[in-house]
């Protein structure tokens, strides 16, 4: 079955609006875990807005299941962290500072040396690694030539033409999960994947080993309560 990883930067936001720790950040995470997510992710940025760099700590040393931590490796804060922590996977993500969201993959073409140089710095300390790239058979292919582990799709496209055909909004995604299959690239996806788009995502692509889900996920919490939303997004997995 794909692995859940549940994204708790939304849950930092909310504690952050109002100073203290409430909510308590690393109690969620527990608590994603007690309910059957397999996995915590996290994306601090420079301004810390949400995830606080000491949460990745804090994190790092509560949690059990994988925890994954994404973000833009041109900061070298960021690679700090990282190689500090040693979490199980890194996705590296070409956010600009200041970005509200992640909006695109990586050129993998251009920044093939780049990235091979990163990949090599996180896997010798025996970190996972995943590269964040559009559905694109020739970004996939750059990603493997950087010897990355896995890649990370990027669906917000599929999920704004879901509705609209979901049948042509999945096709590059297929196309795309077949060639890093041949490659043996491990797959993982995220952005705007939700209870709607889901199933049809995770039966349709080939040897897809984690969603990572957040914004939609801790939306539906405020009002299913955490653990249905859980145990609902498990569902579409299965």
């Amino acid at each position: 079955m794909t692995k859940l990883s549940v994204n708790i930067n939304k849950i930092a936001t909310l504690r952050n609006s109002r100073g203290g720790n409430n909510p308590d950040l690393v109690k969620v995470a527990l608590d994603c875990e007690a309910f059957g997510a397999l996995g915590i992710t996290v994306h601090p940025r420079p301004d810390e807005r949400h995830i606080r760099y000491q949460d990745v700590y804090d994190l790092k040393a509560a949690i059990s299941t994988e925890f994954n931590i994404e973000g833009n490796c041109k900061e070298d804060k960021f690679v700090d962290l990282v190689l500090a922590n040693k979490p199980a996977q890194v996705t590296l993500v070409p956010d600009a500072e200041g970005q509200i969201t992640s909006n695109h993959g990586w050129d993998t073409i251009k920044h093939k040396d780049y990235l091979k140089e990163m990949v090599t710095v996180f896997q010798k300390e025996g970190i996972r690694v995943s590269i964040f790239v559009d559905p694109v058979v020739e970004m996939v292919e750059g990603a493997a030539e950087t010897g990355t582990d896995r890649i990370e799709l990027y669906t917000e496209a599929y999920a704004h033409n879901y509705f609209a055909d979901r049948e042509k909004a999945i096709v590059n995604y297929v196309a795309a999960a077949h060639h890093a299959n041949h490659l043996k690239l491990g797959i993982n996806a995220g952005h705007d994947l939700d209870l709607h788009n889901l199933h049809y995502f995770a039966q349709s692509i080939p040897g897809l080993l984690e969603v990572s889900i957040g914004h939609a996920l801790i939306s539906d919490a405020l009002y299913l309560g955490l653990e249905t939303t859980i145990k609902k997004y498990l569902q579409q997995l299965t």
